[in-house]
């Protein structure tokens, strides 16, 4: 006997799609390589404390790299990517980050120019300060021209 879906078109489609979508570390475990890893216990178990250790050394690099000029934002976030992909903790900080990130940029988007340019400013003299701050604690490189203004 078939079965009868209640509820209006627009319902029925929204269960549809809320069913539809996995998270990253179901995905990931749907795959048909990850199925014949996780059927072997202890390959498994090393594969997981291989994800954990590459997810951390990413993150710590990232973090490493958030006061310097760069991606360390980025390189942080690409290090949640990788151990949520495994680890529901990262997964669940990974949406958090996302949701702050997206919150933050639409904020900034609808601030009149002049405020844009003052947050782009501030973030600019930031790096320059870090930047400046890091190439006096660690010496200017000899690659450096000799123009350039910093504690010769």
């Amino acid at each position: 006997m078939p079965s009868i879906e209640r509820g209006s078109p627009k319902q029925r489609q929204a269960r549809t799609d809320t069913d539809d979508v996995h998270s990253l570390r179901e995905r990931v475990a749907e795959t048909t390589w990850r199925k014949r890893l996780a059927a072997n216990a202890p390959l498994n178990h090393v594969y997981r404390i291989g994800v954990g250790v590459v997810g951390f050394v990413i993150l710590i690099g990232g973090a490493a790299a958030i006061p310097l000029p760069g991606p360390g934002w980025l390189i942080v976030i690409g290090g949640l990517f990788v151990l949520g992909t495994e680890f529901t903790w990262a997964e669940r900080l990974l949406e958090f980050t996302k949701r702050h990130v997206k919150s933050w940029t639409e904020w900034v988007t609808r601030q009149p120019v002049w405020v844009r340019g003052l947050i782009a400013l501030a973030t600019a003299a930031f790096v320059y300060g870090v930047l400046v701050v890091t190439l006096h604690l660690t010496g200017v490189p000899g690659w450096m021209p000799d123009w350039v203004p910093l504690w010769r």
